[in-house]
């Protein structure tokens, strides 16, 4: 760990010490410069998870990755920079069935600092949130337009937001995923990496995907089709902007290169395939 060289891959400057400002900080930074990408699975390789591995492909070869990879990165260096990590074991809610993936799905970080608790997570995708949300309240926490808020019920904490819109505290929340406080070890995750890389029921084995967030917007990438988003006012009427094109396989390594700074070793096979229902249930 080259702690001055992963903040410079970030393009984080500024004095770096374990307070509140330098943890929202370095969360929105990271998200800005690392995508969510799951492109090893599609190119012939194999992703593990080796904090030494984890920093070469990241940081070195500025890549991006998916939970695991991200969060698990991200956790060392919190924790060289002086703050409290634990590692969290998340569950996604599918779209299609409404219903959650099974433990490990996910993994997210709690910071402790001064007495509150933050949960962080910079590996998960459009949905994501942008800077650290306080595990102190269940009330909604707002971020530019969207609002999210964290229901705890029986033991589990309930990640919740209300979509591209905010109708106050009153409104329709959507689950994005639960999650215990129980620390966890990034080896025990190593099993539902396994899966998401060859599972035809995770997202990641069925779907070539890289999605990056940027000032006022996204862009994302999946199978052969690009898409970017852009945040806009409510003054305007609406709040988001998209527009998506289809690629040719042989524009696809340069949408990467120009759009996500990815540049692959191995040629990608784009896929965009209809994922599983998982049979069981959570």
């Amino acid at each position: 760990m080259h702690v001055e060289t992963y903040l410079s891959r970030i393009g984080f400057t500024g004095p770096a010490e374990p307070r509140l400002e330098v943890l929202r900080s370095v969360h929105t930074c990271h998200l800005m410069s690392v995508p969510f990408e799951n492109l090893t699975v599609h190119s012939g390789g194999r992703i593990q998870l080796a904090l030494p591995l984890l920093y070469a492909k990241i940081v070195d070869q500025r890549r991006g990755g998916f939970c695991c990879e991200n969060n698990g990165l991200f956790s060392w260096l919190l924790s060289e920079l002086g703050f409290q990590v634990t590692l969290l074991s998340g569950q996604v809610k599918r779209v299609t069935t409404g219903c959650y993936g099974p433990p490990f799905d996910h993994l997210v970080l709690m910071v402790s600092l001064g007495g509150q608790r933050w949960l962080c997570d910079v590996g998960f995708g459009s949905a994501g949130f942008s800077i650290p949300l306080s595990l102190e309240t269940s009330g909604p926490q707002e971020q530019g337009h969207r609002v999210y808020r964290v229901r705890k019920d029986s033991g589990m904490h309930f990640l919740e937001w209300q979509q591209e819109e905010n109708r106050g505290a009153a409104g329709d929340w959507t689950g994005i995923y639960k999650f215990t406080l129980e620390p966890r070890c990034l080896e025990d995750f190593d099993e539902m990496c396994w899966h998401h890389q060859s599972s035809p029921c995770s997202i990641f084995f069925c779907k070539s995907m890289c999605t990056i967030l940027q000032p006022g917007g996204r862009l994302t990438y999946i199978g052969r089709r690009l898409t970017s988003t852009a945040f806009l006012s409510e003054a305007s009427g609406t709040l988001l902007k998209t527009t998506t094109r289809e690629l040719k396989d042989e524009e696809i390594p340069g949408i990467l290169a120009e759009g996500f700074g990815v540049v692959l070793n191995s040629p990608l096979i784009p896929k965009d395939e209809m994922v599983v229902p998982l049979p069981v249930m959570y």
